[in-house]
């Protein structure tokens, strides 16, 4: 009875267009959004947000990158972890070359970066999809994993090829607290989310679907394949390089190439498909279950195995980990391909009818 939404008359165009046109749906959000803010830093402790909050909102950035491009333009990208590392490198030189350079624009010109390196693997786009895609984009892994190995100037000619960055700061405040960092990594998140949610609704969006449900029948109409692909490579790409120069920035802090592997572009893979392609939602779902899940069974087997009687390594946990994981992206393409996004979508159905059978 209290998720109904009787009584609430639409009398605009632009009242009925909202993201969350429901008011409890709105009310929720708001208060989600408040909580983050304000009571999750003064509650949380540093160990929380450096090990779990701060990963979880990077990866979340990272994931809804992946999704425009996968979920909504149907494009398979393995290449998501060169990306990061480009918009990570790309920031770092300027941030460091450029004298004064702000933390916010270097991490946009990163961004920038990543994207027209983006444009550059996307061109396979206009002629391959489905698996030949995904391996000409895995080609972007390994080529960047090269250039930023064996070229000297991005890594500024250090011998060892790891970089690091200090003295961070945003409008002259220091960004050193482990609440700080939370704090900006949770607004760069929030903007980037909604306008990312904004431009999948709007017509570029439509194309981008389009062209994900038959490209064919997009280019009879009207769509022009090239403009609608390379416009999603390029956002995707931009929206993943932030979060990989944040990755570097706030997160690790130093890094060397072998940070950004291609590890990641199958875990940001992952985290689209167990959250939801084609949702913005789904990503934050995604990185939670990809984020949170690791630290739940290296805390969970030893205690069922203490249980029974017997030890086990810390090896055998993360081959446990491993095992189980993928276990359960089988069970979730199986089962429910469009992830948690669409569980959470039922379960909000469900809330509609209730307490009536249905």
């Amino acid at each position: 009875m209290f998720y109904r939404e009787n009584g609430q008359f639409k009398t605009t165009y632009s009242a009925d267009q909202q993201i969350f046109p429901i008011a409890q749906d709105r009310w929720f959000v708001l208060a989600l959004v408040a909580l983050a803010f304000v009571a999750v830093p003064m509650l949380a402790s540093d160990y929380l947000m450096r090990a779990i909050l701060i990963p979880f909102l990077i990866f979340s950035l990272a994931a809804v990158g992946v999704n425009i491009l996968v979920g909504y333009c149907g494009q398979i990208s393995l290449g998501s972890g060169a990306f990061m590392a480009v918009g990570a490198y790309g920031a770092y030189n300027f941030f460091v070359r450029v004298p004064g350079m702000p933390l916010i624009p270097a991490l946009i010109l990163g961004g920038l970066c990543a994207t027209l390196f983006g444009i550059l693997f996307g061109l396979p786009s206009l002629r391959v999809r489905g698996l030949y895609l995904a391996v000409a984009t895995l080609a972007a892994q390994f080529f960047a994993d090269w250039m930023f190995l064996r070229v000297k100037w991005f890594t500024l000619d250090t011998p060892s090829g790891s970089v690091a960055v200090s003295n961070l700061q945003v409008f002259g405040l220091p960004l050193e607290s482990a609440a700080s960092k939370y704090l900006f990594c949770l607004a760069v998140l929030a903007v980037i989310a909604l306008l990312a949610k904004n431009l999948v609704r709007s017509a570029i969006g439509r194309e981008w679907m389009a062209i994900r449900d038959m490209d064919v029948a997009a280019a009879v109409i009207g769509i022009r394949p090239m403009y609608a692909k390379l416009s999603a490579f390029a956002v995707s790409s931009f929206i993943i390089g932030v979060a990989g120069a944040l990755w570097a920035f706030v997160y690790l802090g130093a890094w060397e190439p072998s940070a950004f592997s291609v590890d990641y572009s199958f875990r940001l893979l992952f985290m689209v498909i167990i959250g939801g392609l084609g949702s913005i939602m789904g990503s934050f779902f995604g990185a939670a279950f990809i984020v949170v899940l690791p630290i739940v069974l290296s805390q969970l087997l030893p205690f069922v195995a203490g249980l029974f009687g017997f030890s086990i390594s810390t090896t055998a946990v993360s081959h446990a980990e491993l095992m189980i994981f993928g276990g359960l992206i089988v069970w979730f393409l199986i089962v429910e391909p469009h992830g948690l996004a669409r569980l959470w979508s039922i379960g909000k159905q469900k809330l509609r009818l209730w307490p009536f059978p249905h």
